[in-house]
């Protein structure tokens, strides 16, 4: 048990490094491809979308497959189109392995939450998608400044290193992986269609989504180009980036272990839209500094912040249904890198012809007030403090 455990960890620690692995790399990119600054962003765009539209679809179907070989071939695919990247030669061509890589890593990590209950003790479900999460808090840590770093050697390095690695952890997956193959169905189960139907006619579930698309619209238009900012407006380097991401990665980390320990103190209500008040404020501050030492310092908050929102808002996404806990993982996942894709076009479009990331940061922050008061509306999170037993829940 351990060993998968600990496979599914440098799982999503490598599909976490690749998601936001352009990020850093777009001023690189966009003069190696001779395109603009607005159309660099789709770089970032394509793995996401290619993510967003073929979720929907992986997590369902691989229902009714045995879940080691889907988790082995999607590795493999994921391997072979990240190399890929490294050997683009123009715009169109890394927008094409990229959105081929997204599609890949669509079929790779539903398997992981949905092997976790199949492999290991009731009382060690929870532990264990903590540990496999981790990978990903890890991955904005250690990976994306890694993959900085490695560019130093030429933008296709990165590329290369995490293919190797995607590769090696196929192996191991057909090493270490047991079979899982679905149960005999006892009864006729509702089609995909159905079940997104049964989950989306509920009023609360509709708001709720929306407003996790306008908080993730909002956290992926500043993303995609912190890189482009902090190279262009304060002449980082691309070790430079990595280093500042690095510390923003700190930031989430972070956040995500001190979370637990605020909600009881303060309750998660009040914690929730206390500090989504406050990431509003410091994207409206984002937009007036000059400094670089405030910049980091604001964005070190920014990712503190996501650290502590993020678990909050997936937990009471889950609660909407608890029937329907696999449809709603995929539609969030879904809906997260839907709003990577836009964001990034946006945030291009902003950024070459709207005040640089000055616009950037205030559309982030209107992102993030609709977000509050869609959360607010839906009442999965409402305005008043939940008993210490519900606290004690959201904690874990």
């Amino acid at each position: 048990m351990r060993k998968q455990i600990g496979l599914f960890f440098f799982m999503m620690f490598v599909i976490g490094t690749d998601t936001f692995l352009i990020s850093p790399l777009l001023p690189t990119l966009k003069q190696e491809f001779h395109v603009s600054t607005e159309v660099s962003g789709w770089m970032v765009g394509a793995y996401a979308l290619g993510y967003a539209l073929f979720a929907l679809l992986a997590g369902p179907l691989s229902d009714g497959w045995n879940r080691k070989k889907v988790m082995a071939y999607g590795m493999l695919s994921f391997a072979i189109t990240t190399a890929l990247c490294g050997f683009a030669f123009n715009f169109w061509s890394m927008f094409a392995f990229r959105f081929l890589a997204g599609i890949s890593s669509a079929f790779v990590s539903p398997q992981v939450w949905a092997s976790i209950p199949l492999l290991v003790p009731q009382q060690k479900i929870i532990k264990s998608m903590g540990l496999a999460t981790a990978g990903l808090s890890v991955a904005q840590l250690l990976g994306v400044p890694l993959g900085s770093f490695l560019a130093v050697y030429g933008w296709s390095t990165p590329f290369f290193v995490i293919g190797g690695a995607s590769l090696f952890l196929t192996i191991l997956i057909y090493n270490v992986m047991p079979n899982l193959l679905p149960a005999a169905p006892s009864e006729k189960k509702p089609s995909i269609l159905t079940r997104y139907r049964d989950l989306l006619t509920q009023t609360e579930a509709r708001t709720a989504f929306a407003a996790y698309f306008a908080f993730q619209l909002g956290n992926f238009t500043s993303f995609s180009f912190i890189g482009t900012f902090l190279t262009t407006t304060f002449g980082l380097s691309l070790a430079g980036v990595g280093t500042a991401m690095m510390l923003f990665g700190f930031g989430n980390l972070a956040g995500s272990l001190c979370g637990g320990w605020i909600i009881k103190k303060a309750g998660l209500p009040r914690t929730f839209y206390t500090v989504l008040s406050l990431l509003v404020l410091d994207y409206i501050l984002l937009a007036c500094l000059t400094s670089l030492l405030y910049v980091k310092i604001s964005f070190f908050i920014v990712f503190v912040i996501g650290g502590i929102l993020f678990p909050i808002m997936m937990n009471a996404l889950q609660n909407i249904s608890p029937t329907s806990r696999g449809t709603i993982a995929s539609l969030s996942n879904s809906i997260m890198y839907g709003g990577a894709a836009v964001g990034s076009a946006v945030a291009g479009f902003l950024y070459a012809n709207w005040s640089g990331f000055m616009s950037v940061s205030l559309f982030s922050a209107a992102c993030f007030t609709a977000s509050l008061f869609l959360f607010a509306g839906s009442r999965v999170i409402p305005f008043m403090n939940v008993t210490k037993k519900q606290i004690a829940s959201h904690a874990e």
